[in-house]
């Protein structure tokens, strides 16, 4: 059980490392609301016909508490969590976002504070590290002017959602199983993002699918959301969100090697100062005594 553990979170950190390679390289050939419905839309025909009886059954049955919670995770993890994934790659290098995914274990700490976990001085220094690596990736090495790549920010708060539907997972009380709970967070996901269709059909943004955007959103709907959130759910709950959450770290050393190969974008030297640093702060806030 524990080997089938570990194999799963590595092919799962494999299929998320390799969207932002996807997202980024196709970023001129839909925008980041159609491809995330679309994504929605694929996972839900794949998987509906399988999860309807229990759906059916199931969902009746949830009090208020269950499906806020389940609203919530459609927020954090459905929908416009990947939005704001695929928009920031229009502004910033797949190199920084995917480091940025090193940040999800400290944003996981701050959120069970909120549900009771204490955080003692050596977190909290921990912590400290972590943002000012955070600050040097986001302001591409020049601290000092105070001016944020708005790419590197969406990154950041796609990261921030993530986290929370990773410490939403462990508040469920549903009897929803892994496929029905997929089916209902994309549910929520696409209705949370009827608001970002409406502004990008306003703006005029590029809403056709070419070759080229019908095979990213494939592969980001089978391989990076039905695959790997289904990967990503079983491994919460055999390690718990403060374990799992921590492993995400391994993600930047397999997305910097595929955007090199692929993209040819080349890490700059703030890129390894800043995730030295957020690395270091995440060992000293997660070390025990």
């Amino acid at each position: 059980m524990r080997l089938t553990t570990w194999v799963v979170l590595v092919a799962t950190l494999l299929l998320w490392s390799g969207n932002w390679i996807v997202a980024r390289a196709v970023r001129n050939d839909i925008s980041p609301g159609v491809a995330t419905v679309g994504r929605l839309a694929i996972v839900l025909a794949i998987l509906l016909p399988f999860a309807w009886r229990g759906l059916r059954e199931k969902l009746p049955q949830l009090g208020r508490r269950e499906w806020l919670v389940l609203g919530a995770l459609g927020l954090a993890g459905g929908g416009p969590h990947l939005g704001l994934q695929w928009l920031g790659l229009h502004y910033t290098t797949a190199a920084s976002g995917i480091l940025y995914l090193s940040t999800t274990p400290i944003f996981i700490l701050l959120m069970t504070a909120a549900l009771g976990e204490r955080i003692d001085a050596r977190r909290s220094f921990g912590v400290a590290i972590s943002f000012a690596g955070i600050f040097l990736i986001a302001t591409h090495g020049h601290p000092e002017t105070l001016s944020f790549n708005r790419g590197d920010v969406m990154a950041l708060m796609s990261m921030a959602m993530w986290a929370g539907y990773t410490v939403l997972l462990r508040v469920r009380r549903d009897s929803l199983e892994v496929i029905e709970l997929l089916c209902t967070v994309c549910v929520f996901g696409a209705l949370f993002m009827t608001p970002w269709l409406a502004w990008e059909t306003a703006s005029g943004a590029n809403a056709r699918l070419g070759a080229d955007g019908v095979l990213a959103v494939l592969y980001s709907a089978i391989g990076s959301l039905l695959l790997a959130y289904a990967g990503w759910s079983y491994v919460v709950s055999r390690l718990g969100p403060a374990r799992a959450g921590v492993t995400l770290h391994l993600m930047p050393a397999f997305g910097i090697l595929l955007s090199i190969v692929f993209l040819g974008e080349y890490p700059r030297w703030f890129h390894f100062a800043g995730i030295a640093l957020i690395l270091a702060g995440i060992a000293l806030s997660s070390l025990r005594r």
